[in-house]
């Protein structure tokens, strides 16, 4: 492509990131429909925003984590509800139970650290500028593994459509 490329008057960047969080939403239905037993090794880690339009968290929760929240699924979560614009869990943060609901489009990136795969999207709330804040601390037995993706990106999707300008 070159810089003197028209600019698209179809939204494929927007058509790609649906479908991506599609993927989300199946993964998801698939531990739903199977009990909400994670198979094997599987967890989740996924960061999404909290101002994002249809989240609700607690509100000691929307105040530690003013931009951005990543919760664990992996060992202590219930009550997983999947529908077709969203997710809705419990977890527990301190050894207090809250339930989170997450619409897809807040999500901006889902990780399985067992087999090493990772989606990163394009935030869909208007641009903040992002504040520091606490990783996340829902219980979980593994209190060591981290959301990072592996060193040399390796099945890891990331959907950027910046243009040149």
């Amino acid at each position: 492509m070159s810089d003197d490329t028209p600019d698209s008057l179809i939204p494929y960047d927007e058509i790609v990131q649906e479908a991506l969080r599609a993927v989300v939403g199946r993964v998801l239905g698939e531990i739903q429909h199977g009990g909400g037993e994670l198979p094997g090794n599987h967890h989740f880690y996924i960061t999404f925003k909290t101002g994002a339009a249809g989240v609700s968290i607690p509100t000691h929760l929307r105040e530690r984590f003013p931009d951005e929240m990543t919760i664990v699924l992996q060992n202590k979560f219930w009550d997983l509800e999947v529908d077709e614009h969203g997710f809705s869990v419990g977890l527990s943060f301190n050894q207090i139970p809250a339930k989170l609901v997450i619409p897809f489009a807040a999500i901006t990136a889902f990780v399985d650290p067992a087999v090493d795969f990772g989606l990163q999207f394009q935030a869909k709330v208007p641009d903040m500028a992002p504040e520091g804040h606490d990783d996340a601390e829902n219980d979980s037995q593994d209190q060591g593994a981290t959301a990072a993706a592996s060193e040399d990106g390796s099945n890891v999707v990331t959907v950027d459509f910046g243009r040149k300008k």
